[in-house]
Parts: C-alpha cells; sequence; structure tokens
C-alpha cells in the first residue's frame, strides 16, 4: 500500500497482508533502493496473533509504502532476520525479539534492546496478550576483543556529570578505540503504556512533551497531529504556522546550546560563554510566548492557548535579529580559529556508506551525506507549503556536525522570518479539543522533523476507537549506532567531543 501523506491512517483491513517470505521479499526489494529507508517495523499483539506492521519511506518519491504480516503466537515465531541484508533493521528486530520472544535466524546481533537483566515485557502485557515471553537473566552479552595490549575501559553509568544513565565500554589498544559498545535502558518510564493508561486528551499532551525534555515541541507536534488524523481534524494555516515557529525555535535553542557544549569540550570558552548567552534568549522568548522556555504547553491538539500575536511577533523578529548579528559573529571566530579547527576536523569520521547502513536520520544523517529530512521528503504542517531544501554536508567529522549546526540555525531564523512575512495571525484563536472520537480499527503514523531528526509516533485503535497500541521512535534510536562507529580509531580522549557532537538521548531511547 502506498501512502503520500504525512500523517496518515488507514483502516486496519485494508493494510496488505502477506505471508513472511512474501514480506520479507518485499521489504528487501524496497531497501534495496538507497533512497529508501524504514520509519518503523513493530508488532502490535492483535487477539492471538502478532501483527507486524513496516512502513517504509521512500524519500525521492516523497510517499510512504505500508505492509504488514501476522505470526500466531504462541508458539513463539522463528524468522529470517532481515538485518542480514539491511542493517538499519537490527534495532527493530532486537526490540520485537526483546518484547514478544520473535527469534530471528540469522541476526547478528540479538541482543537486548532496553530490558537487559530483567524479564523482557511486562506482565501487563503477557495479561493481555497471552505471549509468554522469555526472560533476560543473563549479563548484558558485551562483544569482547582479545589480544595482546588490548584492554577495555568501562564509562557509566552513573556519569560525573549531570546528566543521564548509559554506560560504555570501550575496546582499546592503548589509547585508541577498536570498539565502542554503548548499553542503554537504564530509566524505564513505561512511556508507550502510559499512552494506552491515560486516556484523556490533556494527560497525553503531557506525556508527549516529556518524552525527550530538550524536544517538547518536536515530540508534541508528532503526538497532535496523529491524534488529530484519528479524529478527523484538520488545523487551520495559522496554527500549522505557529507549530512550525515553535518547532524551529526549539531546532535554532538547541543548535545554538550545542555549539557552546562543543566549545566548552575543546577549552574555547569564549564560544561556549557566547554561544550560552545566546541559548538563554532564545529560550528567554520561547517562555515569553507561552509561559516555559522549553515549549511545554505550547503544542496542544485541535487549537492552542498562546496564539501568535503582534506584540510577540515584534518581540520574535527583534529578538532574532540580535541573536543571528551575534551568533554569525561568534561562529566566524570559531571556525577561522586554527586552535577550534585542529580539535574538529577529521575527528570522529561517520561516512555516507555507514550511515545509511545503520539507518542514521536527521543531524547525523545529514553531516555525513545523507539526505534525510521529512521536512523535504515528506512535508507536514505548513511545510507541505514550502519547498524546503536541507543542509548536506559530507565530511561526517565534528566539523561537519559543527558547521551543520551553525547552518541549520541560519536557515531557521529566515524561515521563520518568511512564515510570519505579510500572514494575518489576528483571529479567532482555536481552542485545544482533548476529547476525541478517534477512528475506529486502523493505523495511524505520524513523522516530524525534531532538532535530533525523524521522530515517528505511531498508534492502532480497536473497533470502538480506543487506542489499544501506541509507538514511539525518537531519532536517537537510530543515531546511538553512529557515535559507536565515529570513535573507531580515535583516541579514547575524542569520545567526549564526539558525544557532544551528535547529543543524543537516553530517555528518547529508553522511553
Amino acid at each position: 500500500m502506498t501512502i503520500n501523506t504525512n500523517p496518515f491512517i488507514v483502516p486496519l483491513a485494508d493494510i496488505p497482508l502477506f505471508d513472511y517470505p512474501e514480506f520479507f521479499a518485499k521489504v528487501n526489494e524496497l531497501m534495496a533502493d538507497e533512497g529508501c529507508h524504514c520509519v518503523t517495523y513493530h508488532a502490535v499483539p492483535l487477539g492471538a496473533a502478532l501483527r507486524f506492521f513496516c512502513c517504509i519511506a521512500t524519500d525521492h518519491k516523497k510517499d510512504f509504502v505500508l505492509l504488514s504480516h501476522e505470526q500466531a503466537a504462541p508458539p513463539i515465531p522463528v524468522l529470517d532476520s532481515l538485518t542480514v541484508s539491511h542493517p538499519s533493521f537490527h534495532l527493530y528486530e532486537r526490540e520485537i525479539s526483546e518484547l514478544y520472544g520473535v527469534e530471528f535466524t540469522g541476526h547478528p546481533w540479538l541482543k537486548p534492546v532496553r530490558l537487559h537483566n530483567q524479564e523482557a515485557g511486562s506482565r501487563k502485557q503477557k495479561a493481555e496478550s497471552g505471549i509468554i515471553h522469555p526472560a533476560f537473566r543473563i549479563p548484558y552479552p558485551f562483544f569482547s576483543i582479545e589480544g595482546e595490549g588490548i584492554h577495555e575501559v568501562g564509562v557509566g553509568p552513573i556519569h560525573a556529570g549531570i546528566i543521564e544513565p548509559g554506560y560504555f565500554r570501550f575496546s582499546c589498544n592503548g589509547e585508541k578505540v577498536l570498539h565502542l559498545e554503548i548499553q542503554l535502558g537504564f530509566q524505564h518510564r513505561g512511556m508507550e503504556a502510559l499512552f494506552l493508561e491515560k486516556n484523556t486528551g490533556i494527560q497525553r499532551a503531557v506525556l508527549a512533551e516529556s518524552i525527550a525534555g530538550d524536544t517538547a515541541a518536536g515530540h508534541s507536534l508528532t503526538h497532535a497531529q496523529l491524534l488529530e488524523t484519528l479524529a478527523g481534524i484538520t488545523p487551520v494555516k495559522a496554527l500549522q504556522i505557529e507549530r512550525i515557529i515553535a518547532l524551529e525555535l526549539e531546532r535554532i535553542a538547541v543548535h545554538i546550546g550545542d555549539t557552546a557544549a562543543l566549545c566548552t569540550d575543546i577549552g574555547y570558552q569564549f564560544g561556549q560563554v557566547v554561544n550560552e548567552a545566546l541559548r538563554t534568549i532564545v529560550i528567554n522568548t520561547t517562555q515569553s510566548w507561552c509561559g516555559n522556555r522549553f515549549g511545554k504547553g505550547l503544542v496542544r491538539t485541535g487549537g492552542s492557548h498562546y496564539p501568535l500575536g503582534g506584540g510577540f511577533i515584534k518581540l520574535l523578529l527583534l529578538n532574532l535579529k540580535e541573536v543571528e548579528e551575534r551568533y554569525l559573529q561568534i561562529t566566524h571566530e570559531m571556525f577561522t580559529n586554527p586552535s577550534v579547527l585542529s580539535r574538529f576536523e577529521g575527528i570522529g569520521k561517520v561516512s555516507a556508506r555507514q550511515a545509511g547502513m545503520i539507518g542514521a536520520v536527521g543531524m547525523a544523517a545529514r553531516s555525513s551525506g545523507v539526505k534525510r529530512d521529512i521536512r523535504w521528503s515528506h512535508p507536514f504542517q505548513a511545510f507541505t507549503d514550502i519547498v524546503y531544501e536541507p543542509v548536506t554536508l559530507h565530511q561526517g567529522d565534528v566539523w561537519a556536525r559543527a558547521m551543520l549546526r551553525k547552518q541549520e540555525v541560519e536557515k531557521s531564523i529566515l524561515l521563520i522570518r518568511d512564515l510570519l512575512t505579510g500572514k494575518d495571525f489576528e483571529r479567532e484563536p482555536a481552542r485545544p479539543v482533548y476529547e476525541l472520537n478517534l477512528r475506529p480499527s486502523s493505523f495511524a503514523l505520524s513523522l516530524a522533523e525534531g532538532w535530533r531528526g525523524e521522530i515517528m509516533h505511531s498508534a492502532v485503535t480497536d473497533p470502538h476507537g480506543k487506542i489499544i497500541h501506541y509507538k514511539i521512535k525518537d531519532p536517537s534510536f537510530h543515531n546511538w549506532m553512529a557515535l559507536a562507529l565515529a570513535v573507531r580509531n580515535q583516541e579514547i580522549s575524542d569520545f567526549p567531543l564526539c558525544n557532544k557532537s551528535y547529543n543524543l538521548s537516553y530517555c528518547g531511547h529508553d522511553l
């Protein structure tokens, strides 16, 4: 089934259902095209069976291909692994195996994604589905390298800095990193299950903006347009524009903050303090809009409590002008400073081929030469009326990831100005709608381009329109592997810089 809108909704009965060999062949055929990537591949317990949904995005054609297969359970299915031919599927299959016990024959890395050292799958899932899950009671099976001079270094999961928990195990030869394995899953909030337990619109809206605290606008927008699609609501153009402005303000703020963090890691204090001050201007502007520096409460289903007004628009444009002028000055100083360049250039390189193989999205993909941006390939909200051309660089190193941030800040400021020019925002504000009648027996999927990259929310409803399955994918789900590749053959002292150059989310991954 081919679909050309984002977000989209289809009746469950209309989704093509293949036997697994035919499904396997069709996915292999689609993924042979480098312009395609998998948006989601997950399983949903429906009755006594597992229904597998796979959505492939064809970037150059700007559409989606949705297909599925179904496996009776019990017994626990044994399926040929797609990862053998397409490594970007490795996390999808690992997660399905972790939750439902499916065995993927030939998978080279079939180990837990989040539920290490504990039973895979919750008691609630067991009770609802009747599917018996395996248990991962053994220690996490780290990859190890043996040989003269080889040693291992463990970092975390509790770190010296005030950051979230994650464990990094380096296999080194002297100071050179041969391999890094990243073990996540140390914080479980049960986010996807909470979207089923909390059945009011306001509860779900608060959950969405809490998936990853630095991406409140991105996840809220993705969630809102998913529920609007399920409810048959089309937001007015002015509201769509406001949401895009919120999304791009979030991108500007985090990119500038990350520029400061990169300066911190190389001891360039001038760049650090200037960029930190500029980030404060941006997030304080967001606070002036909605009362929260991170944009919480700003995006709601069907309407807004904080419609744009003339007074705020004037403040927004004034602050963006100041930020733009000062940011261009400090980044010019950065990128012409030999000491800065010596620490950025050639460090932590990830090639376009590597980025494509692991299914990298967003910044991680574009800094390595892979043109992957939902604003361009599968436009949403007001982006449907914009010809957006993403920034793409090819060096794949720390320099590229820093420069990409600079260029995207410039582009986002220009975009906001263009969105505000000649638009009439003095309207009767549409109030949020929290009590929604959702379409029954349907599958819906929503994508947005957050500052890290592609965000995906998906839901399945029962015959009464109740959400019975909610799926979330943060861009960090794919991009942690890019960090593991970036530090190969680097000195271990380069790891903090490489890590900051991606700035990935622990909680967005762990859910």
